[in-house]
């Protein structure tokens, strides 16, 4: 009887290893390690979201950005956080907004005490390296973002090169940036010009054209770009990567670049990861590019750091009816001594309402003042036409005098050309949306710094009073 019990006991002992077993060991059994997938993440330089064919471009053809698009998810509603490179490469890289990471004027870095995001790559286990124009600046500034490999000159054959020399056991995350379309644009696209389809903010001249076909010559030649480094990367990481492909901002034209209009804040995205998204899908969520790294971070089954601006859209890869954010916040300073402006905004998927934050200023940038002959000498034809024709002398008020607020009704008029600010029939949502953008830049301790002061150039004022007369012979002025 007493053997009996002592089986009993050790039976019950040996049972209960065995549950311990299968409770704590068994399952860990079946957990493996994440897989971290190898990461292209491709930026080009000054791209509007029309001007690529896989967006709905009808004059420029875009192939390589478009076979991304066909193996992957298309963002319809992306955008960055602030209009020029600087402070758009900043957000990027940190997943803070300007106000927040200290890089809010152009040619500016993100305070010394704001911490990168690329860490947190590193500590999943990537090796991160950049080429090309990735971050904004010198060497000794970018060297703050903390990659493990750091090129400013960019070539396809630069990076092969690396990649063939490379033998790192890590997984690679490797951002790479193409300086094209930004200008200089120096030579014209094979297109006849009187075929370049121009936005209808964008005045019709002989000059716009052609300077439109040399700009179309520098997309193609990002796009070209982009196809060398994701077949590179493909041959050497298999067909299964994870693929990223946008642009910091708009186009350098009139109403894009360091402007708040979707122009100059809404960018391609495209993302591909074949097994995991789904080929040719496409989204109407809006996302912010605040919010790509901590998404890359999630994906590769990392924790992405508190208390940023930025989190992840990962839901929206799994499903693309899936939705990210409600609001769209923007913000612009100003870019050297040329354009000292500040403007805020927020965007919903319908209504874009913007702040001009100094409307007694002029509008000014390096466009309308150093008009280079590989660059903004268009501007030159506009003025021309300003003097003497009511629609180019509206166009061109419109750019150098800004009302204290704008707002856009963006189903209807998606090239924000009708200001409905002052009408009172939508009082009430600019009135909301007012209310919705002084919290957040109180959350942001956004004050509305002014980088320098600003410029009161004598022949865009004398200007202006003969495009008032012009105006006021037609009966009609300004923009509201």
């Amino acid at each position: 009887m007493h053997v009996r019990k002592v089986s009993i006991i050790l039976l019950a002992l040996a049972l209960g290893i065995l549950l311990d077993f299968f409770v704590l060991v068994w399952p860990n059994a079946w957990i493996q390690e994440p897989v971290l997938p190898p990461i292209l993440v491709f930026l080009t330089d000054d791209l509007s979201v029309r001007d690529v064919s896989a967006y709905g471009a009808p004059d420029v053809r875009t192939p390589q950005i478009d076979r991304l698009a066909k193996v992957g998810m298309r963002f319809d509603r992306a955008f960055i956080a602030s209009p020029a490179c600087a402070p758009s490469r900043a957000a990027l890289l940190t997943g803070l907004m300007p106000a927040r990471n200290g890089a809010e004027a152009n040619h500016s870095y993100p305070s010394n005490n704001v911490r990168s995001l690329i860490p947190s790559l590193q500590e999943l286990g990537y090796e991160v390296a950049a080429f090309g124009k990735v971050g904004h600046g010198n060497e000794k500034n970018l060297l703050r973002y903390g990659f493990d490999h750091l090129d400013q000159s960019y070539q396809a054959e630069t990076v092969e090169k690396w990649l063939a020399n490379r033998n790192s056991p890590r997984p690679l995350c490797l951002f790479v940036g193409s300086r094209d379309p930004h200008v200089p644009w120096k030579k014209e696209l094979a297109i006849e010009t009187e075929k370049v389809v121009l936005p209808p903010f964008l005045l019709d001249t002989a000059d716009t054209r052609t300077f439109r076909s040399r700009y179309y010559a520098d997309v193609v030649q990002a796009d070209a770009d982009f196809g060398a480094v994701y077949d590179l990367f493909s041959r050497h990481f298999g067909p299964d990567s994870l693929v990223v492909f946008s642009s910091d901002h708009g186009g350098q034209w009139p109403f894009g670049k360091w402007h708040l209009y979707d122009e100059g804040i809404r960018v391609p995205l495209v993302i591909s990861w074949p097994g995991k998204i789904a080929p040719g899908s496409s989204t109407d969520a809006m996302v912010n590019w605040v919010d790509l790294i901590p998404t890359l971070i999630e994906l590769a089954g990392g924790n992405v750091p508190r208390n940023l601006d930025g989190w992840s859209f990962q839901p929206v890869l799994k499903d693309p009816t899936s939705t990210h954010r409600d609001w769209i916040f923007t913000t612009h300073t100003g870019d050297g001594n040329r354009n000292i402006y500040p403007i805020r905004s927020i965007r919903t998927q319908r209504w874009k309402y913007i702040r001009n934050l100094h409307p007694d200023w002029l509008f000014t940038t390096h466009m309308t003042d150093l008009r280079r002959p590989d660059a903004g000498a268009y501007w030159n034809s506009w003025e021309a036409e300003a003097r003497e024709d009511p629609h180019a002398a509206w166009l061109v008020r419109r750019f150098y005098l800004r009302p204290p607020e704008e707002l856009y009704d963006l189903e209807s008029d998606p090239d924000e050309l009708n200001n409905l600010a002052h009408d009172p029939n939508f009082s009430t949502i600019r009135a909301r949306l007012s209310l919705e953008l002084d919290g957040w830049m109180a959350g942001q301790n956004d004050r509305g710094w002014v980088h320098e002061d600003p410029r009161w150039p004598a022949e865009q004022q004398e200007l202006l009073k003969v495009i008032d007369k012009v105006l006021k012979n037609q009966g009609t002025i300004g923009n509201e």
